[in-house]
């Protein structure tokens, strides 16, 4: 089976194994956890932990000689030439809240390489996927070729993050002097802002601390639609860190310059 293919086999496993959770009571029933009990709140739920299982399982079967890289369970095989990278619930405090702007991230790495990518939206129907060289957007059985959009200047740019308060003091001082440039900013999507991106609905995504189940499987989906990706020095984004998109190459060089 191409990998680009297998892709869907494992965003309808997991699909299967997160949605019946989606908008059910969960803590009443002893279903989510905080990773950061006593220090903050970093949510994890059964919903979570299924659907990574469900994609494990499915790449055992498949690719036995393949890694494994993944949020809820130990890693496997990190230094095969071929490891897939799984994030089951991107956006889980989203999850939590009734929001539909969390995803299944299913990256692929070659190589040391972001190879192909999926962002899934079982709720929404949408799957967003890419191979560097090309994207698209599928729903309700349609393929829409995703592309990046034109925008050459901080003034007239839309820019995305998750939360500005998890930047550190001296990467938040750099957000915000971008942040006042911009016409628009927003906040709280989570993985959805890069499928804006590469959709062509929003010019800039920026990140810091990034791991790299939060990013790999985006990569491809931002390159292929024309966008770029980098760390906010300009290096290889697939094993996370800080990290700048942008959907125009000329801006992209500009936040390089601002974030340097």
């Amino acid at each position: 089976m191409e990998l680009i293919d297998f892709l869907d086999v494992l965003g309808d496993a997991a699909s299967d194994a997160i949605l019946p959770y989606f908008r059910t009571r969960m803590d009443e029933r002893g279903e989510l956890d905080n990773k950061e009990a006593g220090t903050g709140f970093d949510p994890v739920t059964i919903a979570d932990k299924a659907g990574e299982a469900a994609m494990r399982a499915l790449i055992g079967e498949h690719f036995p000689n393949h890694g494994i890289l993944g949020e809820e369970y130990d890693n496997v095989r990190l230094d095969a030439d071929n490891v897939w990278i799984l994030d089951p619930i991107d956006g889980t405090r989203a999850f939590i809240s009734g929001l539909p702007v969390w995803g299944v991230l299913i990256g692929h790495k070659q190589n040391g390489k972001a190879h192909v990518g999926m962002m899934v939206q079982p709720f929404t129907g949408e799957r967003f996927v890419g191979n560097c060289h090309s994207a698209w957007m599928m729903r309700a059985g349609e393929k829409t070729a995703l592309k990046t959009r034109a925008c050459a200047s901080l003034e007239t740019a839309t820019l995305f993050t998750t939360d500005p308060d998890l930047f550190s003091d001296k990467t938040a001082q750099k957000y915000q002097a971008i942040e006042k440039q911009v016409r628009l900013n927003r906040y709280g999507v989570d993985c959805y802002a890069f499928a804006m991106l590469a959709s062509g609905h929003v010019d800039i995504v920026i990140e810091d601390d990034l791991k790299p189940f939060d990013i790999a499987a985006l990569i491809p989906i931002i390159e292929g639609a024309g966008g770029r990706i980098t760390t906010w020095d300009g290096g290889n984004p697939v094993d996370g860190g800080a990290i700048v998109a942008s959907g125009d190459p000329a801006l992209h060089e500009q936040l390089l310059k601002a974030l340097a």
